[in-house]
């Protein structure tokens, strides 16, 4: 089956082909069709599946039916009832072919019943569902009609075999006959399903995406050793630009020299994103005034092609050195000083505002990582500035060099190393598996942006729903939790919920709009969720070890982290059971207890067995061993209290009728408790 469209857009092609697959998949296995592969193709103008191994009919089905219970199959005269007569027509037979069987105690009235398979031809007509139950990011209407698809389906084929498979989308029939290239083909009849690969091969159409793609980079590694260049084949852009083509041509063109005078950023992107061209350099990596591109087409009239091409880039790299050769005219503190009447967002602030912020933050995250005195300054140069460059014009005109030409900018105005690479490595990670920030002043100031973004959003009332993040705040939390433990920073959200505060009570005038309150906790959660998405990518974690360690946010991210670890690595101890339900039970119990006070102190004179004393010992040991104890320490100490606690419970009544007695045995349960902490909720493991 082929769907025949008008130029789908190049980042929707690869996904709704595999989409038409499993959904072809999913269909094929509910008609109870066998099949041997759903194979894809895919251009721009065309989605298409190959079933091979396709089944010529469905099995038959002889199975029982079972209908309502037999006490209420006869009537008070004891005929059939209308129950029982219902169930039969229902099922196609009469109540002649009605048994009994019985079913957990009760009988019920059954009927044996044969379903003869459907041929293949008619339940592939069902396809039609299967074409019109695709979904795209965005989605059009034609004509006069509600139906809604990426783009207006212009011709269907859809044949088993030799054999047209008859069905309508709107006013367009399936038929037989294919289209080919728009420029370089014409409509192509299929005598065969088979004939579908190279009937439009014929028509210079590549329906295969794979071998389309291996015939770009096959001519561009050609054109390279005919050249001696090295052209870099960026993943990303080779998928983009096979999505754009049905049949590829590569060619090279060629820009001015006096361009490379603009950085090479700038080139690369004025290349790749804006006109879909791969970058050329020398064997040393130095990049040449050449561009590598793919025609929709053959070899005639290339040269046109190269021209025009030519013409297109030389606009935009004009462009390009004109905002490069001004926006040096100004000073980084001009452009900071216009940040003032730049908003961030009209419910937050300026963007200047936000930099004050920021400022606060980073310095009290810089000091709690334990950056050194030199880095410290330049972290709080980098958090004065480093926004300065969105009133640029080279980033107004290409806003993703942002960062990228604050850096560039700030070296030619004497800015340090430090100081100009946090500029651009405030920006990162740009993706969920996105490269982090290299020096620890970028990640200090990536850290501090993305939490007040965070804060201030979630002040603002715009927290994420369901899909909806429009200011990508899910991709910050996961940056903050990434960047925290790539560093093993013991990082916690309490922690950043601190500095927030603490930069509030030394500027209160730049929180005015944003006042921290009860949207804390859901910020809290949300930070802990991307926390617990990371940890879910291990699949060696179990889920309820993964619900444990996450159940304690005010942990730092790597110590949630490393107890998941710790834990997964005891399951299978031969006292990990035992050790989990003790503490468990305690855990349980404490709950009851009162809110002590942080200095309250177990009175031991109010003790009344022996278990008690010798339970009170043990935990002493293991809270003064704690106190210089690692994660893995502390458990093999948690371990140790499962006999003082096993004891402790077989000789005592935690609940006694003294007041003062049971508030005793309450807190003391609460102590121990509270060392479990580090581990999260131990109530969620499964021990049974």
């Amino acid at each position: 089956m082929e769907i025949g469209l008008e130029e789908i857009p190049a980042h929707v092609v690869t996904p709704s082909a595999a989409q038409l697959v499993e959904k072809t998949e999913k269909f094929l296995k509910e008609q109870r069709m066998d099949f041997d592969e759903v194979q894809t193709y895919s251009t721009p103008r065309r989605l298409t599946i190959e079933v091979t191994g396709l089944a010529d009919k469905q099995p038959d089905i002889q199975e029982e039916a079972k209908g309502p219970a037999k006490k209420i199959a006869y009537d008070k005269d004891g005929n059939w009832s209308k129950a029982a007569q219902g169930f039969a027509r229902g099922q196609g037979v009469s109540v002649d072919d009605i048994f009994f069987k019985e079913l957990k105690g009760t009988e019920y009235v059954y009927v044996k019943k044969f379903i003869e398979g459907k041929a293949a031809a008619d339940v592939m007509q069902g396809m039609r569902d299967v074409a019109m139950d695709l979904k795209f990011p965005t989605m059009m209407r034609w004509g006069t009609n509600d139906f809604q698809y990426v783009r207006p389906i212009r011709w269907i084929v859809a044949m088993l075999d030799d054999q047209v498979i008859p069905f309508k989308i709107l006013n367009i029939e399936s038929g037989n006959v294919s289209q080919g290239h728009r420029f370089l083909g014409k409509p192509v009849e299929l005598k065969n399903a088979d004939d579908y690969v190279e009937a439009l091969r014929s028509e210079k159409v590549i329906v295969d995406a794979t071998e389309r793609k291996s015939m770009i980079r096959k001519q561009i590694n050609d054109l390279a050793q005919k050249n001696n260049w090295k052209i870099v084949i960026d993943e990303d852009l080779l998928e983009e630009v096979n999505n754009l083509v049905e049949y590829p041509t590569v060619f090279a063109g060629s820009f001015d020299e006096k361009y490379l005078s603009v950085p090479d950023q700038v080139l690369i992107t004025s290349m790749k994103d804006h006109q879909r061209f791969f970058y050329v350099t020398d064997q040393n990596g130095k990049l040449l005034p050449n561009f590598v591109s793919v025609r929709n087409g053959n070899t005639e009239y290339l040269e046109n092609v190269v021209q025009g091409n030519e013409k297109v880039l030389t606009a935009r790299l004009e462009d390009a050195k004109f905002f490069y050769e001004e926006d040096q005219k100004q000073s980084i503190a001009d452009y900071v000083e216009r940040l003032k009447k730049v908003m961030f967002h009209d419910k937050i602030g300026t963007i200047y505002e936000k930099m004050a912020r920021v400022r606060l933050l980073a310095s009290q995250i810089g000091k709690f990582v334990g950056l050194n005195d030199q880095e410290l300054a330049d972290l709080d140069r980098a958090a004065q500035i480093y926004k300065f460059d969105l009133v640029t014009g080279m980033v107004g005109e290409f806003a993703e060099l942002q960062g990228v030409m604050g850096e560039i900018y700030a070296r030619l105005q004497g800015e340090n190393d430090n100081v100009a690479a946090a500029i651009r490595e405030e920006y990162m990670p740009t993706s969920a598996e996105g490269e982090l920030p290299a020096t620890k002043v970028g990640a200090v100031l990536s850290i501090a942006d993305k939490i007040d973004s965070i804060q201030a959003f979630f002040a603002a009332g715009m927290i994420p729903s369901g899909s909806n993040d429009p200011y990508a705040l899910r991709r910050q939390a996961l940056g903050i939790v990434r960047i925290a433990l790539a560093r093993n920073w013991k990082l916690s959200v309490p922690m950043m919920l601190k500095f927030i505060e603490n930069a509030m009570n030394d500027r209160p005038d730049l929180y005015k709009n944003i006042m921290p309150g009860d949207e804390q906790k859901d910020m809290q959660q949300f930070i802990i969720d991307r926390l617990a998405q990371i940890m879910n990518g291990d699949k060696q974690l179990r889920h309820d070890v993964l619900d444990t360690v996450v159940a304690n946010p005010e942990n730092a991210f790597v110590d949630i982290e490393e107890a998941a670890k710790i834990l997964g690595k005891h399951l299978e101890d031969d006292d990990f059971k035992e050790t989990i339900e003790a503490l468990t039970r305690v855990g349980r119990m404490a709950k009851k207890a009162p809110n002590f006070e942080d200095d309250a102190i177990l009175k031991t004179e109010l003790f009344e067995n022996e278990s008690e004393k010798k339970l009170a010992e043990a935990v002493k040991k293991v809270a003064t061993a704690f106190e210089q104890a690692d994660l893995e320490e502390k458990f093999s100490q948690l371990a140790s209290l499962k006999d003082p606690i096993t004891d402790y419970f077989d000789s005592t009544m935690i609940m006694a009728k003294d007041e003062d007695v049971k508030q005793n045995r309450l807190l003391q349960l609460k102590q121990i408790a509270d060392l479990t902490k580090d581990f999260g909720e131990l109530d969620n493991l499964n021990v049974k």
